[in-house]
């Protein structure tokens, strides 16, 4: 099999040094001191016998399955699903939430901490991201407003990214007052209100204000997003801990961008590009697909981090995008839509597979 096909394996040194690795995190969001007061009596409700990559697992799964039953629904963010559909979704948001905050708990509690451990759990809440990525939008219905799903869609993606860009560059996983606990209440929140009043009540105007209520979730993602990427971007161009304050790997702090950079321009080129309004017509299809493209970046960087090894741009997860850019070229020879779910299928083939011969 081609060498760009098949995973590259680590190297005794890589694998010595993530048999090595040593999980370090600092900061607490505001939720999190009353949540660990819940976290700590699931875990001790949960039998020793489980291991904490089961739970692990059972929550992505659980939060991927209650997206999908939205999407089948709302595939292009604009319609209205069933007040159950939306209940699943925060009951599957919230259950993932309390198995991805116990596992690390269970793992401790059962003597099986590891890196390989870690690293699981990091892929696993690269895919998950996109997925609540997707849910959100599909909640308060703007998928009306191309640009702005764009935006809301790609935007957590992206933090997620440099969540782990920082830690690549700091050694240690940062955690601000605002993080991903308020945030997930605040998504849970939203299909409450969804289920409740449906997707046409976020075009409700408010008095006074004279805003859509679709605006505030849009202004709160904003908001969160100019505020994670000032301390994101602080430690990365601030916090490097190797040589001449570079990565750990010792490498330029820097180079993460290439990835994510190229990335975001491919989504975004073919998103303005596109003669059949790709994106407009199949938001949360484009949104999947892309998605699972920079979840295996991310996990890629993850991986980078625990291995203290250089970070290389080529990628197999590129083949997708760059098969929609290239059919674009050729003034979208074969249908996009078709282009677009080989893409899907390709990346997630090539990051399932990565995910098997790793763990």
């Amino acid at each position: 099999m081609p060498h760009f096909l098949w995973p590259e394996p680590l190297s005794p040194a890589q694998l010595k040094r993530l048999e090595e690795h040593k999980y370090s995190s600092s900061g607490r969001s505001l939720f999190e001191p009353p949540f660990q007061i819940y976290w700590n009596w699931l875990v001790q409700q949960t039998p020793t016998w489980i291991a904490p990559n089961t739970l692990t697992i059972v929550g992505l799964l659980v939060n991927i399955l209650s997206t999908m039953v939205l999407v089948y629904y709302c595939p292009t963010a604009t319609e209205e699903a069933p007040a159950w559909a939306f209940i699943m979704s925060a009951l599957g948001l919230f259950i993932y939430q309390s198995l991805d905050a116990i596992d690390g708990k269970q793992a401790r509690r059962t003597n099986s901490s590891s890196p390989l451990g870690e690293l699981f759990d990091h892929g696993c809440d690269a895919v998950s991201t996109v997925f609540v990525a997707i849910g959100t939008c599909i909640s308060c219905g703007i998928g009306r407003y191309p640009n702005w799903i764009f935006f809301c869609g790609f935007i957590g993606m992206f933090m997620f990214f440099c969540a782990h860009w920082q830690t690549y560059v700091s050694g240690t996983l940062r955690f601000g007052l605002i993080d991903v606990t308020e945030v997930q209440i605040a998504i849970i929140t939203m299909y409450l209100m969804s289920a409740f009043g449906g997707v046409s009540l976020w075009q409700t105007t408010l008095p006074i204000l004279g805003l859509k209520l679709y605006a505030f979730p849009i202004m709160g993602i904003i908001g969160g997003a100019l505020y994670s990427c000032y301390n994101y971007f602080h430690v990365i161009l601030n916090g490097g801990v190797g040589k001449n304050g570079s990565t750990v790997a010792d490498t330029s702090v820097l180079t993460p961008g290439l990835h994510v950079g190229l990335f975001l321009t491919l989504a975004f080129i073919i998103f303005k590009k596109s003669s059949s309004q790709l994106f407009e017509l199949h938001p949360c299809l484009y949104l999947l697909a892309f998605g699972m493209v920079i979840s295996k970046i991310s996990n890629k960087l993850v991986i980078a981090h625990m291995t203290k090894s250089e970070l290389h741009l080529p990628d197999t997860a590129f083949v997708g995008p760059g098969l929609l850019f290239l059919n674009q070229y050729f003034n979208s020879f074969i249908d996009e839509h078709i282009v677009l779910w080989v893409a899907l299928v390709s990346v997630s083939h090539i990051y399932s597979f990565n995910e098997f011969f790793f763990f």
